[in-house]
């Protein structure tokens, strides 16, 4: 009876009851606006893809789920439960992307789970990864033109990169007010590679070139694998500090791989570890997309800056192995296929330069040659991001 009382009628004196239109009004009902319906929409058709395409779902799953959780309308003075309400639940798992905690943590786990064997076998693979972040820095120029400032566009171009967890860093570091849409960014066109690269191989490429068979990879030492970390992070670090938090977490997880005598470590980073970083920032990102601050112009500049930079990384990476192919003969030529996976989006890139090389011969497996440039290309990516808070920061 007292529930009905406070629902229906306002109770008399100073301390006044909630009538029922008071408490329709507090509801979801009563604060929604045409905007987090939008969203909301958004980050159910990132679960769909993610369910039934199975576009990186083990990305687009909580990135989708945290869009539509942080799109939810609600009365920010009775329920401070929003990621920018200090205190709040969302508040503290989005500490972890502002402050940068997440994507190290990321590398960490990538790191160790990472095979450089396909690239120590045939180094000039390096070349594509380094020529795929060509993106990076035209994206930044092109962001430019549209009328954001140098750090703003250099947290852009990171998108270009294909990585997630770096474009994160860079943004956090120079361009936290758009973290949200660089992020969503970012980790929407990882999901959507096999969607966006595939024409772009076939445009730059013919039938003959798809269908090159490149020679068997060497059998890399467990030497080589072991001293590649340690030197490739020093010499890194010494040229580009700016990259050591994410580099440096990235050979120190490969070290924890190679070295054999930490297996429980590593199973732990790219395992555990991972899975649950994973999950807070694909989250955290969605809930940032407010439907307030994210449709907006900028918002939609930064998404077509994004496809931009996706095409020009991939188109500089297959144009660069054509390039390579016209000094190297015989079995020792690269099928340019493998240069689109230069961009750091592991191993989906590398996945799809596999199907894209079977399409064209059933038998040639490119898959292993172009982890090559993948790996390198996340190595690529870490360096321009170091390079850029650098200079620009």
């Amino acid at each position: 009876m007292y529930l009905a009382s406070i629902l229906f009628r306002a109770l008399p004196g100073e301390a006044e009851g909630i009538s029922f239109l008071d408490f329709i009004r507090n509801t979801g009902f009563g604060q929604t606006t045409p905007g987090n319906l939008v969203m909301i929409a958004m980050g159910l058709l990132f679960i769909f893809l993610a369910i039934r395409k199975e576009y990186e779902p083990l990305l687009l799953i909580p990135i989708g789920f945290g869009m539509v959780a942080g799109n939810m309308p609600y009365n920010p003075e009775l329920m401070p439960i929003g990621y920018q309400d200090p205190g709040s639940v969302f508040g503290l798992f989005y500490y972890g992307v502002r402050s940068g905690l997440f994507p190290p943590l990321i590398f960490l786990g990538i790191g160790a789970m990472t095979d450089f064997s396909a690239m120590l076998s045939n180094p000039k693979l390096l070349l594509l990864g380094a020529a795929a972040q060509v993106g990076i820095f035209l994206t930044l120029l092109g962001s430019l033109f549209l009328d954001f400032n140098l750090k703003e566009a250099s947290a852009i171009g990171i998108i270009g990169g294909a990585d997630g967890p770096t474009a994160i860093f860079v943004a956090s570091q120079m361009a936290p007010h758009l973290l949200g849409a660089i992020a969503l960014a970012a980790y929407s066109y990882m999901g959507l590679v096999p969607v966006i690269q595939p024409p772009i191989m076939r445009l730059f490429t013919t039938p003959a070139e798809r269908a090159i068979r490149m020679k068997p990879s060497r059998q890399v030492s467990q030497k080589e694998k072991i001293l590649f970390p340690i030197v490739a992070f020093i010499v890194t670090a010494f040229i580009v500090p700016g990259a050591i938090p994410l580099l440096g977490m990235l050979f120190f997880g490969n070290l924890l791989k190679e070295s054999g005598v930490t297996r429980r470590l590593a199973e732990g980073a790219q395992g555990p570890l991972n899975n649950i970083v994973v999950i807070l920032l694909g989250f955290s990102v969605g809930t940032t997309t407010l439907a307030g601050t994210f449709l907006t112009v900028s918002s939609l500049k930064i998404f077509a800056m994004g496809v931009v930079s996706f095409a020009i990384a991939t188109a500089s990476g297959v144009l660069f192995a054509k390039f390579m192919n016209l000094f190297l003969k015989g079995e020792n030529r690269i099928n340019p296929l493998v240069g689109a996976a230069g961009v750091s989006a592991v191993p989906v890139a590398a996945r799809v330069a596999e199907m894209e090389g079977r399409r064209a011969d059933p038998k040639n497996h490119l898959l292993m040659h172009a982890m090559g440039p993948n790996v390198a290309g996340v190595i690529g990516s870490a360096i321009a991001a170091g390079v850029l808070l650098s200079v620009v920061k």
